[in-house]
């Protein structure tokens, strides 16, 4: 930890500053959201697709309004917007807590999704512009205390839920308020060259259609996709096997837990050492490519054990629903350390340093629709699975995914595409 805290000190403090930030977004972010489901059908007895109702007006105001976001901080600068999310998921949190009716429930939702689509691309923008030449490590950084909030929430979660979920709302709502205060006191102003140049360009439409003309950011961004999906499984498909054998009591509930221990651990502790490693000995789309292929394959011990007769109970039913699924987080872990601060680094290339966050908003929201449509075909997959008694049928599958996406990234890096524009070529990604 000696050596974490140095790190991060040999950066300017505006750098610090956003870290610290997002370890506490995140904190406040997850101490709440894993308990709303529950909160909303248990306590508030909504039914089961108004539960689904509130939280995907949630996920679709955040996706939807990434590339809003990411244009207003290219155009108003980056301070503004990350404290305007702040402020917004200030009142949107609190709100959970203290409203019972569907559309203030909607209302609150929908502005704490929105809240992520302003300060999610001007965060990540304002680190690589503060950073300069040291993206990638800053990236590595920013990653740490990213999983540090995510493994922390849900536990502060937990114990203010035992209480009352108002007070989880409310102390949410709380770590917000102190964060919009603490930067509009200490955040410096952060305007990009596209923010001091927003009158003399053609408008925000222009901006776009120029944005997609990049084909080579866009062929990132889809490539890209594979790496969210199938991170997204230590939510969805591994806890789904670890219940689907070890039954949803305690048992079940531990082993699921361990899954998001041993994710958040192993970035928390490796994360900068892996970025080290990689940097010294790879190319940006060399890393890239190998991240893609250790999360393909980290679905291999799950794909081994379904040759395994599944015993009816004792200790060998246990270990087979514990130990694949936590192996797989455990490369899926590894292979994101790989791949993520390369992936910022290279977003901020291809953008050839011009409309960085709206670079960053298009491609989450890529990343986003991405997400939804795998996770969609995650869910079939694992039905079909059952149905057609093939266990192995989603393993194979998102393996397929992840290792088709590192080839789509070899072929990108190998022709040159991943590479940072020439010089003479911003114009034409930002007419």
């Amino acid at each position: 930890m000696k050596g974490l805290y140095t790190q991060v000190r040999s950066y300017e403090g505006s750098v610090q500053l956003l870290m610290v930030n997002q370890f506490t977004i995140n904190l406040g972010f997850y101490m709440l959201m894993p308990y709303l489901a529950a909160h909303l059908s248990g306590t508030l007895g909504l039914a089961g697709w108004i539960v689904g109702l509130v939280l995907g007006v949630r996920n679709f105001s955040q996706q939807g309004m990434f590339l809003v976001g990411g244009t207003l901080a290219d155009r108003l600068g980056y301070k503004p917007l990350i404290v305007a999310g702040c402020v917004l998921r200030t009142l949107g949190f609190a709100t959970l807590g203290l409203v019972d009716s569907l559309p203030a429930l909607l209302a609150a939702s929908a502005a704490t999704g929105l809240a992520g689509a302003l300060f999610n691309p001007a965060v990540r923008a304002y680190l690589a512009a503060d950073a300069g030449e040291r993206r990638v490590e800053a990236f590595a950084l920013f990653n740490v205390f990213y999983q540090a909030g995510i493994l922390l929430g849900p536990l502060a979660g937990m114990v203010l839920t035992g209480v009352d979920f108002r007070i989880t709302c409310l102390v949410s709502a709380g770590i917000f308020a102190l964060l919009s205060v603490v930067q509009i006191r200490a955040l410096p102003a952060r305007r990009s060259q596209d923010a001091k140049d927003a009158h003399a360009d053609q408008g925000v439409l222009a901006q776009w259609r120029g944005i997609l003309a990049n084909r080579p950011f866009l062929l990132f961004s889809i490539a890209m996709i594979g790496s969210y999906v199938l991170s997204f499984q230590v939510y969805l498909a591994l806890p789904l096997e670890v219940r689907r054998l070890g039954g949803d009591g305690k048992f079940g509930t531990a082993a699921v837990a361990m899954l998001f221990a041993v994710s958040g651990l192993t970035t928390i502790l490796g994360q900068t050492r892996v970025t080290a490693w990689c940097k010294a000995r790879y190319e940006p789309g060399q890393a890239l490519v190998r991240g893609l292929a250790a999360m393909g394959l980290a679905f291999v011990p799950l794909l081994l054990a379904t040759v395994v007769p599944v015993q009816e109970s004792g200790i060998g039913l246990w270990l087979l629903a514990a130990v694949p699924p936590t192996l797989a987080a455990l490369l899926l872990a590894i292979g994101t350390m790989i791949a993520y601060p390369f992936e910022m680094d290279t977003i901020v290339r291809l953008s050839g340093d011009r409309l960085v966050a709206t670079h960053y908003g298009l491609y989450n929201t890529i990343c986003g629709i991405g997400i939804t449509v795998g996770n969609l075909g995650t869910g079939a997959a694992l039905d079909a699975a059952r149905a057609a008694g093939m266990p192995a049928l989603p393993w194979i599958t998102l393996c397929v995914l992840g290792l088709a996406c590192a080839g789509a990234l070899y072929s990108l890096h190998r022709t040159g595409r991943l590479a940072e524009p020439p010089a003479s070529e911003p114009l034409a990604v930002t007419v």
